[in-house]
């Protein structure tokens, strides 16, 4: 019996536990399981969750024991945190410009051969002061806490050279300290090729000198590496990766995306947490997944921010076996929205994924994406009591009535986080 409860939340008419049911990430029809009670409750403790269910089940679990805090969901929808596992939310400035030229023809490798995209995203991010880098990206993420996001993997790589990507990834350390969310960091160097130096000697660079300081400071969990045409090819990947896990870092990778040139291969064979884009990705890729560990992350909002048609084939890789997680991709250009939301939306819409299975990726499965698993991403006891209240009767409302913010309550660690000023006085909920 608990000596103490510091929250108690009662009235859920949909709790969408997202349960894991194991170590690993979903795959196939367990995807589809959201895990939903009706009726249901969660006991938070020292910011844990005690128990979550129905609310009978979880009155049980804490006896008589007094909550120092209890909300009423009023038959509204609770879910675990949006957990964001690909993102590169540290910039200095939007390229809305580039979004029209997209729109009017041109490439995403037209607008990078002309100095856009992530090179321009380079220089501006070199001449930006620290500070106000962290003061933009502070306010960017805090919006996302208030769609739901309590879990967000950042990138560093608009730096590349090692004083402006230790700012940046300083910056990302700071994200943690100073926000709600848990913030993932991830050192991304291998991002693009700086102009002005041989691409062999920044090789070298990122290898002997770059990693290794981020390694001595603490400041990053991850490396990450852009494996694409006019990027860095299959053996420059492999050789950035192989030093990363020298170095003790977890792998990621960006793979087949514009180009497939073997980077989801790869990053099987080299165990990779994860292998994020895929939306060119061969049946040779999808084969190596579905027998893997590593999850693919995929990245509707991409293809959307790109106003392109081509998405991942999220179906093929649900039913052949592969672990699917879900990401906003948020960065100043290709994918300039922040929206977890609308990210499902677009899985659902355009990548047949079910609302299940889309919000399944979004929290646990992308938990996973980011070594997570053991502390948030779904509602079981013991984990982080990281929960959003949404104001709507049926979790299938948050993707089909897209384009609006439908948190009402986000949880983090068991502390109100942010709460819509009125929404229980505007609510159709109940009604």
């Amino acid at each position: 019996m608990p000596r103490t409860v510091d929250l108690l939340l009662l009235g859920a008419g949909q709790l969408i536990t997202c349960r894991s049911g194991g170590h690993g990430p979903r795959r196939g029809a367990a995807l589809a399981d959201p895990g939903l009670v009706r009726g249901g409750a969660i006991a938070v403790a020292g910011g844990r969750i005690l128990a979550a269910g129905a609310e009978d089940e979880v009155r049980e679990a804490v006896g008589k024991v007094e909550a120092a805090r209890t909300i009423d969901a009023g038959g509204r929808v609770v879910m675990p945190g949006w957990v964001d596992p690909h993102t590169h939310a540290v910039f200095a400035a939007f390229r809305a410009d580039e979004y029209e030229a997209r729109i009017r023809g041109d490439s995403y490798l037209d607008i990078d051969r002309r100095g856009g995209g992530i090179r321009r995203s380079v220089r501006e991010l070199r001449e930006i002061g620290e500070d106000r880098l962290f003061e933009i990206s502070r306010r960017r993420i805090m919006r996302m806490l208030e769609q739901g996001v309590t879990t967000v993997e950042i990138k560093s790589g608009y730096g590349l050279d090692l004083e402006s990507e230790l700012k940046q990834l300083r910056v990302i350390a700071r994200l943690g300290r100073e926000t709600p969310l848990d913030v993932v960091a991830t050192f991304m160097g291998a991002h693009h090729k700086p102009a002005g130096i041989p691409a062999e000697e920044y090789l070298r660079i990122l290898v002997d000198e770059m990693m290794p300081a981020v390694a001595d400071k603490g400041l990053a969990r991850f490396v990450d590496v852009f494996c694409e045409q006019g990027v860095f090819d299959l053996e420059e990947t492999r050789k950035v990766l192989e030093a990363a896990r020298r170095l003790g870092f977890a792998l990621k990778v960006h793979a087949d995306e514009i180009v497939a040139l073997g980077g989801t291969e790869l990053a099987v064979k080299m165990h990779a947490v994860s292998v994020e884009h895929l939306t060119k990705v061969t049946g040779t890729g999808i084969a190596a997944l579905a027998g893997s560990g590593t999850v693919a992350v995929l990245l509707p909002a991409t293809s959307f921010g790109l106003a392109s048609r081509q998405f991942a084939p999220a179906r093929r890789l649900i039913e052949e076996g592969a672990a699917v997680a879900l990401s906003t991709d948020f960065n100043p250009g290709s994918a300039p929205s922040s929206s977890m939301p609308l990210t499902v939306a677009i899985a659902c819409s355009q990548m047949s994924m079910t609302p299940a299975e889309a919000v399944t990726a979004a929290t646990y499965n992308a938990a996973c994406a980011i070594g997570m698993q053991d502390e948030v991403g779904s509602l079981e006891a013991g984990k982080k009591a990281d929960f959003v209240v949404y104001d709507v009767e049926d979790y299938r409302e948050i993707p089909s009535r897209a384009g609006e913010n439908h948190a009402a309550v986000v949880i983090k660690e068991g502390a109100v986080a942010w709460e819509r000023a009125g929404y229980r006085e505007r609510s159709e909920v109940g009604l």
